[in-house]
């Protein structure tokens, strides 16, 4: 069987906090043969990891990797490497998300209000520009 996998699947394979659908979940995952975690589902479990659980950006990482590394997984790899760079740099793993789809998409830069934000994605080897306000 090939599934997609739902946010709150994920989470409760990380957390455990609520025993049964943990082992539901991980029984799901487990009898899979393929996985498919699309972006927008990283992006959210990033998210839930640091405003409901309050984790770090280094567990948020090791969450992200413990998920992905599984062999039945199947994701965007490259924009996942991003997104984990700018992570582990102290930025918003979904920032580094879109900046990788858009540069395999054809586009030349990232362009953002949030200073740290390009400056993030540019360490992270991606083209990049602050959006400025004319006047």
């Amino acid at each position: 069987m090939r599934i997609t996998a739902d946010t709150n699947i994920l989470v409760r394979v990380i957390f455990l906090d609520d025993v049964a659908q943990a082992r539901t979940a991980l029984d799901i995952l487990a009898k899979a043969d393929t996985v498919f975690l699309p972006l927008p589902c990283l992006c959210e479990f990033a998210w839930v990891l640091e405003r409901t659980y309050g984790l770090s950006r280094q567990h948020i990482a090791a969450s992200l990797r413990q998920i992905i590394q599984r062999a039945n997984v199947e994701t965007d790899a490259q924009a996942i490497g991003v997104g984990l760079r700018v992570l582990e740099a102290g930025g918003d793993f979904a920032d580094g998300v879109i900046a990788s789809i858009g540069a395999q998409s054809g586009a030349d830069n990232f362009v953002s209000f949030d200073r740290k934000a390009v400056a993030r994605i540019k360490a992270a080897g991606l083209s990049a520009e602050l959006a400025t306000n004319k006047t």
